[in-house]
């Protein structure tokens, strides 16, 4: 994947609108990708070997929730992330796997903001509470979670 450079930002604070969905992405995961994140991150037996997963509940190899998590975070960056003002995140909220993630699936997000203010102890930051969604290729739901992005503003508030 090609590292990130800035870039001059597109999205403030001002342009996430409460009540505004979007939905984008399309992430194919790959075998190769679930086994390397495995060995890396999560090497439990089911995202690592066949037998083992056929045993588990899953019922075949499935990526690990925090690579779900992780291919979520790359289609945001891809898709507003680095063309935002973005100023980084104090925590994610409600996290859920809800389906596993399979080898083949592609994946995509829709995005709703929650709520929207201007952060009390920063001055020209504003905060946004987001849900993501993430789903595969049939729209089942595999995962969700609300959080708090912080971003410059176009202009500081009063």
């Amino acid at each position: 994947m090609p590292e990130a450079t800035p870039r001059s930002p597109r999205h403030y604070w001002e342009d996430f609108v409460v009540g505004s969905v979007r939905d984008f992405g399309a992430m194919p995961v790959t075998r190769e990708a679930v086994l390397a994140f495995a060995r890396d991150f999560d090497p439990q037996p089911f995202h690592l070997d066949d037998a083992a997963a056929a045993q588990s509940l899953f019922g075949r190899l499935a990526a690990s929730g925090w690579h779900t998590c992780a291919m979520a975070m790359r289609m945001m960056c891809d898709d507003y992330v680095l063309d935002s003002a973005s100023l980084g995140s104090p925590g994610i909220d409600n996290l859920r796997w809800l389906k596993p993630v399979f080898p083949g699936d592609t994946l995509s997000m829709r995005l709703t903001i929650l709520a929207a203010r201007p952060m009390n102890s920063r001055p020209g930051v504003g905060l946004v509470q987001s849900r993501w969604e993430v789903f595969n290729q049939q729209r089942e739901a595999v995962l969700s979670m609300e959080g708090w992005g912080m971003y410059r503003m176009k202009k500081a508030a009063p």
